[in-house]
């Protein structure tokens, strides 16, 4: 298990994007390598492209009096090319699910899509898959956080607070998974829309990451 907290990987102010993005690809001469220039990344537009959430405790009750509270968050990650030139589509996907331990009955179910359209230049071909996989997610992360904790708060629960999540571990653990299978670790992003994905789970909203699940469309 890997503890984001302990790694700190989650601040993008202690990574140059540069550094991350060979580290996270595996080039054993990154730290010889000079780090490309005039790179230009400007957010165009950023959006909620799908929001559901289910309060399941109003809908159905509660069977027993005894309630503990568990927390499973699930993540996805898809891009895609735009037709403009040099503009990428990002999406995060969370899915946070509460179950109540003793019964292992849901409390409530969320589910947030969260994008951000990009303009990016200077970005050497081979690097641009763990840049879209890596940068772009985190910085739209601080907005997916708030909504998560409004949309808890505003169904009735206690706001749920997402720990930051690190997106070079999940990038790692995904091209760790290619690898095994015999695959591109970092293959045409733009191909299929599931080769880009990347899931993981944080267990009970501690931040700790575990092994991907699943990659696809509707990680479960």
């Amino acid at each position: 298990m890997t503890d984001e907290n302990a790694n700190g990987a989650a601040d993008p102010q202690n990574d140059a994007p540069a550094e991350t993005l060979k580290d996270a690809a595996g080039d054993a001469q990154g730290a010889a390598t000079p780090q490309p220039q005039g790179v230009r990344l400007n957010v165009l537009a950023q959006y909620i492209r799908d929001l559901s959430f289910e309060n399941a405790v109003a809908q159905k009750g509660l069977a027993g009096a005894e309630v503990q509270p568990e927390i499973t968050v699930q993540v996805g990650l898809d891009a895609r090319k735009r037709t403009a030139e040099n503009q990428y589509e990002v999406i995060t996907k969370f899915k946070v699910t509460s179950t109540n331990a003793a019964t292992k009955t849901t409390l409530f179910l969320c589910e947030l899509d969260y994008a951000g359209v990009f303009h990016i230049e200077g970005v050497p071909e081979d690097q641009m898959h763990p840049f879209l996989m890596i940068e772009c997610p985190r910085m739209l992360f601080p907005f997916v956080r708030r909504i998560l904790s409004d949309v808890t708060r505003d169904g009735g629960f206690p706001p749920f607070n997402l720990d930051p999540v690190d997106f070079v571990a999940l990038y790692r653990q995904e091209a760790q998974r290619r690898a095994a299978e015999g695959r591109d670790a970092v293959a045409n992003p733009f191909q299929r829309q599931d080769d880009v994905e990347v899931a993981d789970e944080i267990q009970d909203g501690r931040g700790d990451l575990g092994v991907p699940r699943r990659v696809g469309n509707h990680p479960q």
